[in-house]
């Protein structure tokens, strides 16, 4: 199927074309019909599936039939809302390619910046809002915006949106959006609070759901180092330093956290940054430009900062902490192999956190091959054993292991020399 058999405008035609788009994904091939014939839509899939796309060529194919003469004064007809700075930035770029030819405007506005040049670009008159909610209610507050012409409604990744607190401000925006409009709702997990949310934003929806294993995991080559809390960094230097790769996505659990991993490198001479909450919106935005150009090939983000990046051919994504929800993980991993490029994503896996590696497994249908001979392997049986100081007891701990690892590799006959040097 072509995105021309889903009936696609020529011009938003033209312009996918020229952003490299040929053939629909899963996402877009279900959900593009169903919004352009004007019904709700629950979508849930991950990062990298192309839903981005899957609701705004829709959109702006509606905006476009339906526009009026006059555009000199516009209205704001569509609203996305999303939790994070760079994925709203990342979204309104979207806007901009897919409707080059339409001659439909959208604008983004956004916190951790001064309101200026978007309360400008807002006076000059917009089709399409893209926004995170605590500016867009306040640039609401100061008279700036008006949601009371908004026909299409789309809430970006709304788990993570309560994850940050943002269920009242969301509330608050819903109550100012007329009741007649088509609404959008797109999760990467389905929690009982998002199944009620979506009941109160949406009608009657359709569904669409993109199973994660679809997404990622059978595109992405994994593998798992057990490794003890204290070894980490020691690994982590370690795989940096022996494996040629142009560009690596390094995910923390926390911000402070990820700041010690860039100290971390600096001391051994390798160029990273760091991109989290706590960053000013301008140091974000830098360093994840320094990360797509290639100025600097690390970068060390926490998930929810870790929304909006999109680099093309990411070489590897590592989870020094592995996250305790399991749909975290192929979020994460979703960030390599996208569309359809392979990818790899190594995990790093303390004895705290073997419970968090079995929910993903679990989870992904498959087990991740363990790399069970690396450098650092013999501090993880002396954190695991204490009391097992001698020869014959480790030997003991790897007889055991061992094992496990031929369970869980599939391709028994590769030595674990060629596994290594895979990565």
């Amino acid at each position: 199927m072509t995105f021309k058999d889903l009936k696609i405008i020529d011009p938003i035609l033209k312009a996918v074309a020229e952003v490299g788009y040929t053939h629909p994904t899963p996402i877009q091939e279900q959900s593009i019909p169903i919004l352009l014939s004007g019904k709700d839509l629950l979508g849930c899939a991950q990062t990298g599936t192309g839903k981005t796309a899957a609701f705004a060529i829709p959109i702006i194919q509606q905006l476009y039939n339906n526009r009026q003469q006059n555009t000199n004064y516009r209205k704001i007809k569509a609203l996305i809302v999303t939790p994070t700075r760079e994925l709203a930035i990342q979204i309104a770029d979207n806007f901009t390619l897919y409707g080059k030819y339409t001659g439909i405007k959208n604008t983004v506005v956004f916190g951790g910046v001064k309101q200026g040049a978007q309360t400008q670009a807002l006076k000059k008159g917009v089709d399409i809002l893209v926004a995170t909610p605590g500016r867009l209610l306040d640039l609401m507050q100061q008279g700036y915006i008006s949601l009371s012409d908004i026909s299409f409604f789309v809430l970006d990744e709304a788990d993570h949106m309560l994850d940050m607190g943002f269920i009242h401000d969301i509330r608050k925006i819903i109550v100012k959006i007329p009741v007649k409009r088509q609404s959008l709702f797109f999760s990467a997990t389905m929690p009982q609070a998002i199944v009620a949310l979506s009941g109160k934003i949406l009608g009657h929806p359709e569904k669409v759901t993109i199973r994660p294993e679809q997404a990622t995991a059978e595109k992405v080559t994994q593998s798992v180092y057990f490794v003890s809390k204290k070894s980490k960094p020691k690994l982590l230097i370690h795989l940096l330093q022996n494996e040629t790769v142009s560009s690596v996505l390094i995910f923390s659990r926390t911000k402070h956290g990820a700041n010690k991993i860039v100290k971390l490198l600096d001391k051994v001479s390798i160029k990273a940054e760091a991109i989290h909450g706590n960053k000013s919106q301008t140091a974000r935005q830098k360093a994840l430009a320094n990360f797509k150009n290639g100025d600097t090939a690390v970068l060390i983000a926490t998930d929810i900062a870790a929304r909006g990046i999109d680099v093309e051919e990411l070489s590897l994504v590592i989870n020094y902490d592995l996250p305790n929800i399991s749909e975290t993980y192929v979020h994460r991993i979703g960030r390599t192999g996208r569309a359809n490029a392979s990818g790899i994503a190594i995990s790093f896996c303390d004895n705290e956190e073997k419970a968090f590696l079995r929910d993903i497994q679990k989870l992904i249908g498959q087990n991740i091959p363990a790399v069970l001979e690396h450098p650092f392997m013999n501090d993880m049986v002396d954190e695991q054993l204490p009391e097992a100081k001698s020869k014959h007891k480790k030997q003991q701990f790897w007889s055991k292991n061992k094992g496990n690892k031929n369970r869980n590799n599939p391709n028994k006959n590769k030595s674990q020399h060629q596994s290594r040097k895979r990565y």
